[in-house]
């Protein structure tokens, strides 16, 4: 054997003649540089678009294979991983490896999205993922999909990008059958109709002074109204710190709605769309914001393009020749952590939708390193409302001593199920009989989730209690986004409450983004612990602890809700009573 040594600067100059002659990671074809490139065509190659340039190519090829992923970094001048790794975070992007030829298999030629939400699967979505498959063929895929945000049409399906409400196996068959795989555009109030019923006459009478923007920011501060999107924050204070922060500011809007339970902000975008621009744009004026992100969650098909194309005549016909801010609209990719404003906004920048840790807080350090004003939809399509009728209207709204109005997402066993606007501080027992129908007939009430998949699960014993915000911190629950899901105690096993929280736990499980160990580890744990028929009660109330303690953001600090309600009011479904 040849023992000779090789001087270190042959070896260096052999391993860059190599490096020369073998470039680093996949190589890219250029039949497949060429297929890109025709995807993309004209739009920018900024890194913030990446996401965008994912989803075009997603939707052009049905997936997303590692040969198109290196030929998309390379046009983007980044590293293959980094392209990769964003792309493999979002559940919407299909990343395919070659396969043992070398090649890359055939897509399936549609892909089914049955919703498994806790409202879907009351409503019988199991036994609509069992049938499908056979009914559909081979060359159909069916997946179970996190919450779609239509709980009020429980069961959901979705066919590609259609929605199929209550859907039924022969309903989605006729719907594959029928090619009808893209959602249409619903028919909300138009800008000419909005127009002529007074809109964008307030935004108007702020920029010609009518209203001064300390006015302005007085009315909505004194309004009291909070962020709707859950956290709570008081709106005006919010506008008025940002705008103390230097220029240039920027803002993003949350349209990513993906708590389960929650579908009000899809319900008023359906309807009237400019109510809500408007109030956008009234708050980037008073705020002294130069540019407008708004993240959508991709599911909204219809909405997205309902967007498109107003926002296009908007930007033709500006309201009272008013020089737009510049406004992008952004699409998500199905990833429930992106609803955290800070995961939000770095999904906005291209990357993946990690929280930040903070301080320092989006109103300092947002999108770009900005200061910005992160808001929810349903906030901002108030402020019209509040500048018109003046800040007493929304105050004087309200029961059992709080102020303001509230738009509950009821989903369940109710008869009316839908976006109930109601006063705040109203009661469960109260939303139900005055604004859902009452309870489903030979259904009586069990349980309700106040806030979503993260608000926790109470007893009907607590249905009399104010909903609204820090009301229910006390029982071990918060209202969030409204997202209210009602269980009755009729003998289906998924009305019971350990069942509900076996099915929150699941979806954690599959929506912690991994960046913290408290949640990345404590959702998997917590979800194998509860899939028991016995709790190991003392665990779960010290991995409950830990996760709340310690995870970096609301998902991880929220996760153990369910669980630590069931234990602390439902013992009997554990055999502990």
């Amino acid at each position: 054997m040849n023992t000779a040594v090789i001087p270190l600067q042959v070896l260096d100059a052999a391993l860059r003649e190599r490096k020369r002659r073998q470039p680093k990671g996949r190589q890219v074809e250029p039949a497949t540089l060429g297929e890109v490139r025709e995807t993309l065509g004209d739009a920018p190659l900024r890194r913030d678009l990446l996401i965008e340039h994912l989803h075009a190519l997603n939707d052009r090829f049905g997936r997303l294979t590692t040969a198109h992923l290196a030929a998309l970094a390379q046009l983007m001048s980044l590293s293959q991983a980094e392209v990769h790794e964003v792309a493999s975070f979002y559940h919407h992007f299909d990343v395919v490896r070659e396969n043992a030829e070398g090649g890359f298999d055939a897509p399936p030629r549609l892909t089914v999205r049955v919703c498994g939400s806790l409202s879907c699967e009351m409503a019988g979505a199991k036994a609509l993922m069992e049938k499908l498959p056979a009914l559909l063929g081979a060359d159909v895929r069916v997946l179970e999909a996190p919450c779609v945000g239509r709980c009020e049409q429980a069961p959901v399906a979705v066919v590609h990008q259609r929605p199929v409400p209550n859907a039924t196996p022969e309903a989605v068959a006729a719907c594959v059958a029928a090619g009808q795989v893209d959602d249409g555009i619903p028919e909300a109030v138009d800008l000419d109709a909005y127009r002529a019923a007074g809109g964008y006459r307030t935004l108007a009478e702020c920029l010609r002074g009518a209203r001064p923007v300390e006015a302005v920011l007085r009315t909505m501060e004194d309004s009291g109204l909070r962020g709707l999107g859950g956290a709570g924050f008081p709106s005006g204070r919010k506008w008025r710190l940002v705008r103390a922060e230097p220029a240039p500011r920027l803002m993003a809007v949350n349209i990513d709605e993906g708590e389960p339970g929650t579908f009000k902000d899809r319900h008023y975008l359906e309807r009237d769309p400019h109510r809500f621009l408007e109030g956008m744009l009234i708050a980037a004026w008073a705020v002294g914001v130069d540019a407008i992100w708004i993240y959508l969650r991709d599911e909204y098909h219809g909405c997205r393009a309902l967007l498109q194309r107003e926002l296009a005549r908007l930007q033709a016909e500006p309201p009272a020749g008013m020089t737009l801010p510049r406004i992008e609209l952004r699409r998500g990719a199905g990833a429930y952590i992106c609803g955290e404003e800070s995961a939000m906004i770095e999904s906005i920048e291209g990357k993946r939708g990690m929280p930040r840790l903070r301080p320092p807080y989006v109103a300092q350090v947002g999108l770009f390193g900005r200061p910005t004003l992160a808001h929810n939809f349903e906030t901002l399509y108030w402020v019209r409302d509040i500048l018109e009728r003046g800040h007493e209207w929304l105050a004087a709204q309200g029961r059992n001593g709080r102020k303001g109005l509230r738009s509950f997402s009821v989903s369940g066993r109710v008869k009316k199920p839908g976006v109930h606007l109601a006063p705040a501080g109203i009661t469960l027992r109260e939303l139900v009989d005055e604004y859902a129908g009452g309870m489903l007939d030979g259904h009586e009430l069990y349980a309700y989730l106040p806030g979503g998949a993260s608000g926790g699960i109470l007893p009907a014993s607590l249905a009399d209690t104010p909903l609204d915000f820090d009301t229910l911190q006390f029982h071990g629950c918060f209202i969030g986004s409204a997202a209210v899901m009602v269980l009755s105690s009729s003998d289906t096993h998924c009305d019971r409450a350990v069942d509900a929280a076996r099915n929150m736990m699941r979806f954690f499980e599959d929506e912690s983004c991994g960046q913290c160990t408290p949640c990345r580890v404590g959702t998997a744990k917590a979800r194998a612990l509860v899939e028991r028929e016995s709790w190991d009660t003392g665990l779960l109330a010290e991995l409950s602890q830990v996760m709340r303690d310690a995870s970096i953001c609301g998902l991880g600090q929220a996760a153990p809700n369910p669980v630590d309600c069931v234990i602390r009011y439902f013992p009997q479904e554990l055999g502990l009573a």
